[in-house]
């Protein structure tokens, strides 16, 4: 195994360079990428490949960071990519992070000084529990951190870095994928697979330590409009339908105890109403819909008409239209057609020292879209936990090993090919 150190701690270093620059998405703007100023943090992760010797870095017109590790092999083997996006959450800021490292981490409170009530607790953070001696970095209290997913980010320079310093690790073509928005859903709508020129790749995209994913969410975005009945309100007896309590009356009548975000977990999908907004005469719902099978997913599409119909059996001069369109699909249908993808995961993390640990994802993933356009694309730990809140946090010991296993996964797959 050909180890790698974190020399010079140039691993923290880049992680709160790329932490600093705001990346935020926006789910409101048209254009690709949805945020000009992730071509900010584009245009680094660009000059930073030229400079480790990555000839043929670019960014392209819509913020896409394409690169090329040429082989060190003689061997014919497939091109892998390793992938990780550069924007953040638009949940939470992420204007003028200020990353904060707690060195050698012993168990207590960590108190964020710029919000004090934000308080990162053990009892809270079930990881935290592992990560005694380990270095903590968080942001100060009144933004996102960004490690997810800054912390992939980091980790594959620095892994990308050590294989061009190291030339007798042997390893076939790899290629670098960092993407923009894809917290908003649209991290692969422009990518552009001939530049890219892979078979199958990673995302650097995972939470706890170990943790290899093969399994998301199969996803569906709904749209619910309502057409009511408008009058003058001082002449609206047996005449006015309000849309607007109309769509209340809906979103009321959903399952409480269950097939909602709050009430649900593991394997279990939901209904969920992620925004409203309207007058009397019209509203407008959208929603998400998720579930591990497609048949499950279909199930709560035709519930969730079949409750509009029953409300709507209410309101007699109203109308509605329900739109529901796919988003993605769980990429375990996929990579089961390609096991050694996995397993080959599953192994590059036991030889970097610690424990895999295969998990599903209760959301979806750059590789959820890449596995259904052609390249099938597990997700690996980058260490990042609490996403798209202010107690975020990331360990510096577990971003080193996802670098570790970045390398052994190259190496593994020019061992056995």
């Amino acid at each position: 195994m050909s180890k790698y150190t974190n020399f010079n701690k140039s691993l923290e270093q880049r992680f709160i360079k790329y932490a600093k620059i705001d990346t935020q998405s926006d789910p409101a703007s048209p254009t690709c990428p949805s945020t000009e100023k992730q071509k900010n943090l584009g245009k680094n992760l660009v000059q930073e490949l030229l400079e480790i010797g990555i000839s043929d870095a670019e960014m392209d017109e819509n913020g896409y960071v394409y690169g090329t590790i040429p082989a060190t092999s003689e061997k014919k083997l497939p091109v892998i990519f390793f992938c990780s996006h550069m924007d953040t959450s638009p949940d939470c800021s992420g204007e003028n992070v200020k990353p904060i490292i707690h060195d050698n981490y012993q168990g207590q409170d960590l108190i964020l000084p710029d919000d004090p009530s934000i308080v990162l607790k053990m009892a809270e953070h079930k990881d935290l529990k592992h990560q005694i001696g380990n270095d903590i970095i968080t942001a100060s209290g009144t933004t996102l951190l960004g490690a997810d997913n800054k912390a992939g980010l980091a980790a594959i320079m620095e892994a990308a870095s050590f294989l061009m310093k190291n030339q007798t690790v042997k390893h076939g073509t790899i290629k670098v994928l960092f993407t923009p928005d894809e917290e908003i859903g649209r991290g692969v709508d422009k990518v552009n697979l001939a530049k890219l020129g892979a078979d199958f790749g990673y995302t650097i995209d995972g939470e706890t330590l170990g943790s290899i994913e093969d399994e998301t969410f199969s996803a569906d975005g709904a749209v619910l409009l309502i057409n009511g009945v408008s009058t003058h309100p001082g002449f609206a007896k047996g005449k006015m339908e309000s849309a607007i309590k109309i769509m209340a009356d809906i979103i009321a009548a959903l399952p409480k105890e269950t097939l909602t975000p709050e009430a649900t977990h593991q394997k279990e999908g939901f209904i969920h109403p992620v925004s409203f907004s309207g007058q009397v005469e019209q509203a407008e719902a959208h929603f998400i819909i998720r579930d591990f099978t497609d048949e499950k997913l279909a199930e709560h599409g035709k519930f969730l008409e079949e409750t509009v119909k029953t409300i709507m059996r209410n309101y007699p001069n109203s109308t509605y239209s329900l739109e529901i369109k796919a988003q993605y699909r769980n990429m375990k249908q996929v990579l089961d057609k390609y096991p050694k993808i996995v397993e080959y995961g599953v192994e590059a993390i036991e030889r970097a020292g610690i424990v895999a640990k295969p998990q599903s994802i209760r959301g979806g993933t750059d590789g959820s879209r890449l596995s259904y356009m052609g390249l099938p694309c597990p997700n690996i730990f980058a260490g990042e936990h609490a996403f798209h809140s202010k107690q975020e946090w990331v360990s510096v010991q577990d971003m080193e090993k996802a670098v570790q296993t970045i390398i052994n996964i190259a190496m593994i797959w020019e061992e056995k090919g």
